[in-house]
């Protein structure tokens, strides 16, 4: 309880139980607003603690699984914070600007990507030294515009399993897009926003720097756990595996070797079979012939 304590105390002062105006609510926050005081709606920061660790619980799940959480915050606000953590724990981020269909047509969005990084690879390499300096400078602003809204994802591969957006009112698109593909949701939802639209809602104020800043701060902890955990899973795996793994391996060995004799015998076996047939065959037909 007091680590509880200490997190409200922290969120208090960081302003997260800031609200909008009355007149800019939501009907949907109700069950999240504490009160309202001089026509600011204040959120409830128990459930926003509730809320934090639900959500915490589920990306760090995600993160121990080995799947990517995608970070995004397109406002000035979110920007620094959500880049900086993003990069802490090795998750893709988009800060700049979402472009329409950057999950639905995930593959169009993936050549652009790979597009960047072969004219950063030409630059740096030398292959452009037979152009022009023009073209050369063509190149490289048009490398710097996509750096500058697909740097985060530039080692995205595939679709991520999770969205972490900051105020999803403002990450509409983003949201919708995930919502359509069925990826999970979690994002900072303030009072003037429908907090049923994402899976995991955070009620807190989205639009202060040093709100967003606790709020992110404490998913990307609980994200470099769940790295962490299935960091150490695996190495303990190894650990393990050395006794077992050997026998495994040698028992594979003695297999492989035995289907192996198992051919060569089968190979030798034709000419070999041939003479055991023959040699039955003619003691068969011994008594055989007595018979007739």
């Amino acid at each position: 309880m007091e680590n509880n304590t200490s997190l409200q105390q922290q969120l208090l002062e960081a302003g997260v139980h800031f609200g909008h105006l009355k007149k800019k609510w939501n009907p949907k926050m109700l069950p999240y607003i504490f009160a309202e005081k001089k026509g600011i709606h204040i959120i409830d920061l128990n459930k926003t603690v509730e809320c934090m660790q639900e959500s915490a619980a589920a990306l760090k799940q995600i993160a121990r699984s080995g799947k990517k959480i995608l970070f995004v915050g397109t406002k000035k606000q979110a920007k620094d914070i959500v880049t900086e953590c993003a990069k802490r724990v090795n998750m893709p981020f988009v800060t700049e600007r979402w472009l329409g269909g950057m999950l639905t047509n995930f593959n169009t969005v993936r050549k652009s990507v790979k597009k960047m990084q072969s004219i950063e690879k030409m630059l740096g390499d030398g292959s452009f030294d037979s152009i022009t300096k023009k073209e050369r400078l063509t190149l490289s602003r048009d490398k710097d515009k996509m750096e500058k809204v697909l740097g985060g994802i530039a080692q995205l591969g595939r679709v991520p399993a999770a969205l972490f957006l900051v105020d999803i009112g403002h990450e509409h698109i983003a949201l919708a897009e995930a919502k359509r593909l069925g990826i999970a949701t979690f994002g900072l939802v303030d009072t003037n926003c429908d907090p049923n639209k994402v899976d995991f809602a955070i009620p807190a104020n989205d639009d202060a720097t040093k709100s967003i800043t606790v709020l992110v701060n404490y998913i990307t902890a609980a994200i470099a756990e769940g790295l962490a955990e299935r960091q150490a899973a695996k190495e303990d795996e190894t650990e393990e595996m050395t006794d077992d793994e050997k026998e495994r391996r040698a028992a594979k060995l003695l297999a492989e070797a035995e289907a192996e004799g198992g051919r060569g015998a089968g190979r030798r076996g034709g000419p070999g079979g041939a003479r055991r047939r023959t040699s039955t065959g003619s003691s068969s037909r011994g008594p055989g012939g007595a018979r007739r």
